[in-house]
């Protein structure tokens, strides 16, 4: 029987994703462990495995369609000695929640007549979910997306031709539907539905190009405004005297070509270690709890194209100057490739955000939910200061802690900033 491709959660916190590419067509030959598509989620982009032998018979989601939900058929397989039109039979209802990680294959039922109930009981239905359109007693196929949108939009299935593979209606068609004017769907009584909350319409006062958000830019806009609306931030800055730091990386980086520590690394390790002495500031907020963390996970924000990924080094206490080079040196290459696995970018109990590199002298960074915490770190400069009542120069670098201040209070954070700056300017206690 033809067996159904389902959009797999490739993290535990997946609920859709982009179908990026498909990289086999239909006819193709497939084997288990063939890459068959990459799909794009909020950070990353992911390859998708087949887990069965057989032929692909057809494509259900054409690639490019954003917004595709977790369990939701994107293809069929074939088995050996089907013939292509096996795959017209193939319903696709709400799947049943897969593991995580390859493409996920279950047997399909056959599609039910129009007028006819199934001989045998098949799982309820969602009671929200609407029964699929038909034309002339023949269903309707479309992609889930198209089916949203058709419905929001009041469009009517059955009006359109469909422009994705075997005539599939995808987004697109939706969207030439509603700029045209599409058919309206006949009244019927449905479930009340609330409407979606309209961003203020933005008015051009000048030309303009028109780049469309993307996956990654969508939940960077959601987790902070949420983070801004929902966190009571508070800021607290201290000033770093970084002459020493400086002088030690570069005699540790002359030591061997092996490595290369930054000063970001310096920055990582000594956050770590003071979060270890001040464990209050490692926390998160629940509303039945704090949640204080037994182990300390720094989140380090590393710019991409079109946003920013926080790759997590874990237990960074635990670790020397050295290891966190290597692992920050890692993560930054492979998060620009888009490489990640959700596990590397997940989590985390802190972060630090360091603009330094590009000149930025100081700044106060948003806090990333649920943690309580962010470093924001600046340029080292140098300025005047003032050493035994007497004018000198030193190279100073300010780092800004935004705070939760419903896990941490402000004895909490100067506590924490004042043993950051204790390790910071004395490093060579970072190496014990």
């Amino acid at each position: 029987m033809p067996i159904q491709v389902l959009m797999p959660a490739l993290s535990p916190t997946m609920t859709e994703g982009t179908l990026a590419k498909w990289l086999k067509a239909e006819g193709d030959a497939i084997e288990p462990g063939d890459i068959i598509a990459e799909v794009e989620t909020d950070k990353a982009t992911m390859e998708v495995e087949a887990i069965d032998e057989g032929v692909l018979g057809q494509i259900l989601i054409a690639e490019g369609t954003e917004a595709v939900p977790i369990n939701t058929p994107i293809a069929v397989v074939l088995a050996e000695g089907e013939d292509a039109s096996a795959a017209d039979t193939v319903s696709a209802p709400a799947a049943a929640p897969a593991p995580n990680g390859g493409a996920a294959a279950v047997e399909p039922e056959p599609a039910p007549a129009p007028a006819a109930s199934p001989p045998t009981p098949a799982p309820a239905p969602s009671a929200s979910a609407p029964p699929a359109p038909s034309r002339d007693g023949q269903r309707i196929f479309a992609s889930p997306l198209a089916r949203k949108m058709a419905e929001q939009a009041g469009i009517d299935l059955a009006a359109l031709n469909g422009s994705g593979p075997h005539g599939r209606i995808v987004k697109r068609d939706i969207e030439a539907a509603v700029a045209g004017g599409g058919a309206a769907v006949p009244a019927a009584p449905a479930e009340a539905r609330a409407p979606d909350i309209a961003p203020t319409p933005v008015t051009p006062t000048a030309p303009y190009t028109e780049v469309a958000n993307s996956g990654m830019r969508k939940v960077i806009a959601k987790r902070l405004l949420e983070a801004k609306q929902t966190i009571p931030h508070f800021y607290l800055t201290v000033e770093c005297e970084v002459d020493e730091l400086l002088r030690v990386r570069k005699d540790l980086n002359a030591r061997s070509d092996a490595y290369k520590i930054s000063v970001n690394d310096f920055v990582v390790r000594a956050l770590a270690l003071a979060l270890r002495k001040v464990p209050a500031a490692n926390a998160s907020w629940t509303e039945a709890a704090t949640l204080q963390y037994n182990t300390v996970d720094i989140s380090v924000a590393v710019a991409v194209d079109g946003g920013l990924v926080t790759p997590v080094v874990r237990n960074a206490d635990n670790k020397g100057l050295v290891q966190i080079s290597e692992e920050m040196k890692d993560f930054a290459e492979r998060a620009r490739e888009g490489k990640l696995m959700p596990e590397e970018y997940q989590g985390g109990g802190f972060s630090v955000s360091n603009l330094g590199m590009y000149g930025i002298s100081d700044f106060a960074a948003v806090i990333n939910p649920p943690q309580a915490g962010i470093l924001a770190v600046g340029a080292g400069e140098q300025r005047p200061v003032v050493k035994d009542g007497a004018l000198a120069v030193a190279t100073m670098m300010s780092c800004t802690l935004s705070g939760d201040h419903r896990v941490i209070d402000g004895a909490v954070g100067a506590e924490l900033l004042g043993a950051f700056k204790g390790l910071i300017e004395d490093p060579l206690t970072m190496l014990l």
